[in-house]
């Protein structure tokens, strides 16, 4: 008694292969860990906020024309952490939660620490420009566009917005 041989047509055979190529690249691209370059970016997000948090905090107790100034770069740098977040939630698909982007502070009974000054906020511009700035040189496309205008704006912010009158020509 002859058997039938199940009959496989060349149609049937590319569109399996084509699922599984796509299953493939499906199943490895879920499993894959963020990219270093994402990782870069949570970390400048982390700063951008930490930046608005002290200069808003520096604005409090400063001069009425230097807390204009403060508060501009508070709300600058809420901006910023504004696209670095639109950037990572394009590039992962996930939008980054305050939690994941911020220390964990513990209370502690120790006296409230003193509000920053103008000072501290310019040194942590001044670190978040050079940051920013070493990044972009090493990235391509609009992530360096967007760190470059980060580190652009902070570098402005310092030596521009912060400036102390006497250095002003």
């Amino acid at each position: 008694m002859p058997s039938a041989e199940p009959t496989v047509s060349r149609r049937r055979v590319l569109f399996g292969a084509a699922t599984l190529a796509l299953l493939g690249a499906t199943a490895a691209a879920c499993g894959s860990p963020p990219s270093p370059e994402i990782d870069d970016l949570v970390a400048q997000l982390k700063r951008a906020r930490s930046d608005s948090q002290l200069a808003g905090a520096a604005a409090t107790t400063a001069p009425p024309q230097l807390a204009r100034a403060l508060t501009a770069v508070a709300s600058e740098r809420s901006a910023h952490a504004r696209a670095l977040e639109d950037e990572i939630t394009r590039a992962t698909g996930e939008t980054p939660t305050q939690t994941q982007t911020t220390e964990e502070t513990t209370p502690s009974s120790a006296p409230p620490p003193k509000p920053p000054t103008t000072k501290d906020v310019i040194g942590a511009l001044r670190t978040s420009a050079k940051d920013a700035g070493e990044l972009a040189a090493h990235l391509s496309g609009y992530r360096a566009g967007l760190l470059g205008s980060i580190a652009a704006a902070c570098a402005a912010a310092y030596t521009v917005a912060l400036a102390s009158p006497e250095k002003v020509p």
